[in-house]
């Protein structure tokens, strides 16, 4: 085993190997950074370059780019509050307000620091795994996946910010969300209501975009100021500091290490829940969670390192058994046939110098694409203090073409700006963001697990499983300690007074203005009305998990909607987001400019519409002269000609005017 360890770490470091694992880095590192690509495009593009490889090179090139991208990824999660990828979604509710308060650099230096650490005891787990595995993956089965599915939603405390009423419904109203499009059980549509796009549900990546991106968008166009909200003068925190809070904070990044690893392993999980479930543990193993949400380091460390872990494990389904556990696994599958090799007993037999090869990629492109960001680091984090005027109009093309790549269909730009909306209502009336994210993301995971446990046991008797009673126990526990921790702060919180119950000001759902609350949640509430009765007619199986979602959704929006009615007749106006953003005017104003790209694409097409509306914002909301203007809108169609036409060839909308 030692000799066969010895023997990958050789191959890697000889030519060309080391050369394709140094490009591999390279263009991992900016397909994480920038919002909407990801490591499963990067895997999709790269891919046909390894026929004629050697396996070395191959497997080097591949996991080089895949291992760096939830390093890079921390980027725009942490700069702009918008996820690089689905794996640093957790990563914006602490790092965006660390920016924010202009520590951007020591938030980097954290997640940059336990991005490698993650990384690389993700790679020596994986190692020393492998021969040990296999009696964990093979004890679950769909009983013990919706029993995850539900643990992970118990995390939902931990994300609820001020109220965890609207908390849990948003979680369900998530759920509800995943049911749109066709039932996996039976080929019956649910609430598409005639549009064909909404036959196949709704897409993860314009959704989160929507829900994230489009508010934070909005908030730094409307202030027109930097990301920061304090002079550069007046920081505190670097890069060193971050990597000072991280071996401070070391047994956490064990924990989220191990966190990371294991539910790599479980096909299906993966980096879709990884950064939440490490998130929650991080806020429930707190003995002080009141910064969380509002800038606390330990709400970076967490995701970041277990995000990283989770490449290491999510390997040893596929080099052991076959079993891809997420669509970047099943590329790498693809590149395994194309190598003339069989996962299973010929990758740890015969082949088990290969196998170790990849333990090394994993553990020297984590280290060195975490060395370079920490080297460029400080330069990254000064984009923080540039007019918020001069990166709205290259982060609104980001962002309408990582919506774009998701399915290369014009309704992904639709939903875009109809999330976002939504995202703005929510920001404005105290409705936590990312539970909804969590609950979509498990929608289908639980829906089909339950469905193949009820008929494979005919009822609920799955629940008897040893795991799967493990599993409850310690949801319960979860549920019951989260509750009395809630219960003991706001006691805490009463005790103090009210200087520090107003302590916390720059949460996720900290802010809520009564009218706009209010209306959120009458419409909130009218909507799960609809759900209901609409499904109400299907078969029970089909309904099935829309009324589970539904109706406890609808008890606790009508107890969130009674206390919304109570602070508005007590005449509660608590400094809240609308004050800051402008309002609902200017809310509405932005909702359209944004949606004038998508009326010039239909004329003209993205090559047009969005170099036009990078000069017209910056002329007519950035006050630039003609020449900035023209420049910048050039250099944004240079680069969507060079990267997306001429590198991607991703597919283009026909317009009326260029087809």
């Amino acid at each position: 085993m030692l000799d066969a360890l010895l023997s990958g770490f050789v191959l890697l470091f000889q030519w060309p190997a080391l050369g394709y694992l140094g490009l591999g880095i390279a263009l991992g590192l900016y397909f994480g950074a920038v919002p909407g690509l990801s490591g499963l495009v990067g895997m999709a593009i790269l891919l046909p370059f390894t026929f004629g490889m050697e396996p070395i090179s191959a497997f080097a090139f591949l996991l080089g780019m895949y291992a760096v991208t939830t390093t890079s990824d921390t980027i725009a999660s942490v700069m702009l509050g918008i996820p690089g990828t689905a794996a640093s979604q957790a990563t914006i509710l602490d790092g965006y307000p660390m920016a924010m308060r202009g520590e951007a650099a020591r938030a980097l230096g954290a997640a940059f620091t336990v991005s490698a650490v993650g990384g690389v005891l993700g790679a020596l787990v994986l190692a020393a795994s492998i021969p040990l595995v296999r009696p964990l993956i093979l004890s679950f089965a769909s009983p013990e996946y919706f029993m995850l599915g539900v643990l992970g939603l118990t995390m939902v405390g931990a994300l609820s910010g001020n109220s965890i009423l609207k908390g849990v419904a948003a979680a369900l109203f998530g759920l509800l969300l995943s049911t749109i499009g066709y039932a996996d059980q039976v080929a019956i549509p649910r609430y598409f209501f005639g549009v064909t796009y909404l036959l196949d549900g709704l897409p993860l990546i314009p959704l989160v975009l929507g829900l994230f991106a489009v508010p934070a968008l909005f908030d730094l166009s409307w202030r027109g100021t930097s990301i920061s909200r304090v002079p550069h003068e007046d920081t505190s925190g670097g890069v060193l500091r971050g990597a000072r809070d991280a071996l401070v904070h070391k047994w956490l990044v064990l924990r989220c290490t191990v966190l990371g690893v294991y539910i790599g392993m479980l096909p299906g999980l993966g980096g879709a829940i990884v950064d939440w479930v490490a998130y929650g543990h991080a806020v429930q193993s707190a003995r002080d969670k009141s910064r969380f949400g509002s800038g606390d380091v330990r709400g970076v460390i967490a995701p970041e390192t277990a995000n990283n872990a989770m490449k290491g494990g999510a390997l040893v389904p596929i080099v052991a058994f076959g079993i891809p556990g997420s669509a970047p696994m099943t590329i790498l599958l693809g590149a395994f046939l194309i190598q003339g090799m069989t996962p299973g007993p010929e990758m740890l037999t015969s082949k088990l110098e290969v196998t170790f090869s990849m333990v090394a990629t994993l553990i020297v492109a984590n280290v060195v694409g975490a060395l370079l960001l920490m080297i460029w680091a400080r330069q990254i984090a000064r984009a923080t203090f540039i007019s918020g005027h001069l990166i709205v109009p290259a982060v609104v093309l980001f962002v309408f073409m990582g919506a774009w790549m998701s399915g290369n269909n014009i309704g992904d730009w639709y939903l875009l700006i109809a999330i976002g909306a939504v995202g703005i209502a929510m920001q404005f009336s105290g409705w936590p963001r990312p539970p909804l994210v969590l609950g979509f993301i498990l929608g289908p995971i639980m829906e089909n697990a339950l469905s193949i446990s009820l008929r494979s046991y005919d009822g609920f008797g799955f629940l008897g499983r040893p795991v799967t009673m493990v599993l409850l126990v310690v949801t319960i526990l979860i549920v019951g300690y989260t509750v009395w921790r809630q219960v003991q702060e706001r006691r805490r919180l009463a005790a103090a007074g009210p200087d520090e119950e107003t302590s916390k000001v720059m949460g996720e759902g900290a802010f809520s203005d009564p009218r706009t609350a209010l209306a959120t949640d009458t419409v909130m509430f009218a909507v799960l009305v609809a759900a209901i009765w609409i499904a109400t007619a299907w078969l029970r199986s089909v309904a099935m998990l829309p009324l589970v979602a539904a109706v406890p959704a609808l008890v606790l929006t009508a107890a969130a909607l009674a206390g919304d009615i109570s602070a508005l007749r007590r005449g509660d106006r608590p400094e809240s987001a609308t004050g800051e953003s402008g309002g609902w005017g200017a809310a509405i104003f932005f909702l359209l400019w944004i949606a004038d790209i998508v009326v010039a694409t239909l004329v003209a097409g993205q090559l047009v519409a969005l170099p036009l509306m990078m000069a017209a914002y910056l002329l007519l909301r950035g006050g630039h002269d003609w020449k900035v203007a023209l420049g910048y809108a050039v250099g944004g169609w240079l680069f969507l000609y060079l990267m997306f036409d001429r590198i991607i060839a991703v597919i283009w909308y026909p317009s009326l005017l260029f087809g």
